[in-house]
């Protein structure tokens, strides 16, 4: 069935006013998401508290996060965000023996470094694998660092900065044939590529709500194989991580047989309603078409950019590429303070300028971008 991607613009009312081109910091709010927000607000003034039906949403959102990722709710955590579950599953490992090896790269988010680094009074060893000429990170780069010593490559699936994406089934090969796990942290690109966490093979993943996914910050989710879960158990904890959260059991730590373990405290009510909306919406559009659409759009923009004489450091190939088209630039931002100036919205990391593509974005938005950087070629960076 083809989508009327016309039609499904116009359920973000930013874009009629709006080049909205930075849903890799930001999503775009749909009038559904909108409308959730109005709901949480309206029961409470008509019920006060109705713990009933917020961990019913809560549940809701794990289900829907389990179908997103092709994985059981049962291997779903719903977390504060991801350095919540990052955290919650650190806790849970040990490095005082062999392998005490934390494998990252340097296209990670700082999360997924700062958290791994702060396990190393605990013994962990972290090792980086450094980024390359021409602003790529081979597979023999992983090859010369994973090793019998190594616990857990933990690795993001596209780079925030540049929009780059790891070989990640070759990564997951080579730890696998180790012994090690992987971590895959999926925020640059759940809800704007397809992903099966079964097919990938990865034994967590991790992500949040406030970008492709459509929903508001202040909440994510963990995923942990089945086949591990009742092999960790988090230090972290709360009431909501236990077996029975209704137990009000205070003589001991029983953390619950799913992944739900990896959670801690209440959870964030008024957000499961938001995330709740934003992934009906993602289920329903589906993401093989909106990796389609992305695809298109990205490479639309790339064409784009080398026929101003403005290319992307962003790689060309599909499998070593996300949403994220970014360009080197000369006080980027800046640049991208003069974009938000002509109703442009893209952001900026290192010296790059980022546009994020979904699938609500259109040509249009593209030749809007390309206008104004043509007008502003100071600012460009040979590369």
């Amino acid at each position: 069935m083809d989508l009327d991607f016309r039609a499904l613009r116009q359920e973000f009312p930013l874009l009629a006013h709006k080049t909205y081109l930075n849903s890799g910091s930001y999503g775009a709010l749909a009038r559904n998401v909108q409308a959730a927000f109005a709901a949480y607000l309206e029961e409470r003034l008509l019920s006060g508290a109705n713990w009933d039906a917020w961990v019913a949403k809560n549940e809701s959102v794990r289900a829907l996060v389990a179908q997103l990722l092709r994985a059981a709710p049962d291997e779903i955590a719903i977390t504060a965000s991801v350095s919540a579950g990052l955290n919650a599953l650190a806790s849970a490992l040990q490095f005082s023996g062999v392998r005490s090896k934390v494998i990252i790269s340097d296209f990670e988010f700082p999360t997924n470094a700062q958290i791994w680094h702060a396990q190393e009074p605990r013994g962990a060893q972290v090792v980086h694998v450094p980024e390359g000429a021409g602003g790529a990170i081979p597979l023999e780069s992983f090859a010369s660092v994973i090793d019998e010593r190594t616990q857990l490559v933990a690795i993001t699936h596209v780079c925030y900065r540049n929009g780059a994406k790891l070989d990640i089934p070759g990564i997951v090969r080579l730890a696998h044939a180790k012994g090690a796990r992987v971590l895959l942290d999926c925020y640059q690109s759940v809800g704007s590529l397809d992903i099966d966490v079964k097919a990938m093979d990865v034994d967590f993943a991790a992500g949040g709500m406030v970008k492709y996914l459509l929903g508001t910050a202040g909440i994510g989710f963990l995923y942990v194989r089945d086949t591990l879960i009742r092999s960790l158990v988090p230090a972290n904890s709360g009431w909501f991580a236990q077996a029975d959260i209704g137990a009000m059991d205070i003589s001991a730590n029983r953390p619950a047989a799913s992944a739900r373990r990896f959670e801690a405290g209440t959870p964030a009510v008024v957000n499961c309603y938001a995330a709740e909306a934003g992934l009906k919406i993602i289920l329903a559009v589906g993401t093989a078409a909106i990796e389609r659409r992305v695809y298109e759009l990205t490479h639309r923009c790339m064409q784009r950019l080398e026929e101003i004489g403005w290319p992307s450091i962003t790689p060309i190939p599909e499998e070593r590429r996300g949403a994220t088209v970014a360009v080197r630039a000369r006080a980027a931002p800046q640049l991208c303070a003069e974009l938000i100036r002509r109703n442009i919205v893209t952001s900026s990391r290192d010296d790059n300028m980022r546009a994020s593509f979904h699938y609500y974005n259109n040509d249009d938005d593209i030749e809007s971008l390309i206008a104004a950087l043509n007008e502003m070629r100071s600012h460009r960076i040979a590369c």
